[in-house]
């Protein structure tokens, strides 16, 4: 596995971080070994074929190294915080990339009901670039059923909701305002892969109960 930064430390994620390359990209490394650059790189590359706001990938021949468009502004999350972005908005943000990105056909699969899913879709993996948002770390994603997208969304945000982020909470009110695919066994999935992720704290752990809770209360499912 590489170890020698190739540039400066830009920032760091749960399980990555991210280096300058120069103006025009960055380098995402995976910690311990994990990821598959490879194939995090050619859902970019289809979703983006299709007209999905995702940056430009260049391929490094490294499962760990993914090397991408170098992207200017803030996320999602930091505009809310800053007050510059009404959190409504980004929660109707959020919802309008999840129907468009489930609007595009499947990379892989043969089933015309599967669609690619991000499975990570929240705040921080929005930037919010001069040209528009643009979504990153694709880290998760798979083909599927579209309402385990909305549901693992909807499970980042209530986690946070519970935890007394009131941002979140109304984020999620916006998310699910009008009627989507999230059904209750898609929600069951999503939080028993949550609940299965090792970067998460016993604590957040314990909140999940509390954030299936709410989205039930604030959500319509089916």
């Amino acid at each position: 596995m590489p170890t020698t930064p190739p540039g400066r430390l830009l920032g760091s994620g749960r399980r990555a971080d991210v280096y300058e390359i120069d103006e025009g990209w960055v380098l995402r490394r995976e910690r311990e070994g994990g990821g598959d650059a490879a194939a995090e790189g050619a859902v970019m590359e289809h979703v983006r074929a299709h007209g999905y706001p995702v940056p430009r990938v260049r391929p490094t021949g490294s499962r760990t190294d993914l090397m991408m468009e170098r992207l200017f502004g803030p996320t999602m999350l930091q505009a809310c915080l800053a007050g510059t972005l009404d959190v409504t908005e980004a929660g109707s943000i959020l919802a309008r990339l999840l129907r468009d990105l489930h609007a595009l056909p499947a990379r892989r699969s043969p089933d015309p009901a599967d669609r690619v899913l991000h499975l990570d879709l929240h705040p921080e993996n929005v930037m919010l670039t001069a040209e528009g948002p643009r979504v990153i770390d694709w880290s998760n994603t798979e083909e599927g059923d579209p309402g385990l997208d909305w549901a693992a969304s909807a499970v980042v945000l209530a986690q946070a909701a519970v935890s007394d982020d009131s941002l979140a909470r109304a984020m999620l009110a916006a998310l699910l305002a009008d009627p989507s695919p999230l059904t209750r066994p898609a929600l069951a999935e999503a939080l028993r892969r949550r609940a299965g992720n090792p970067t998460m704290s016993r604590r957040e752990v314990e909140l999940l109960d509390h954030a299936e809770e709410l989205i039930l209360s604030v959500g319509q499912t089916g």
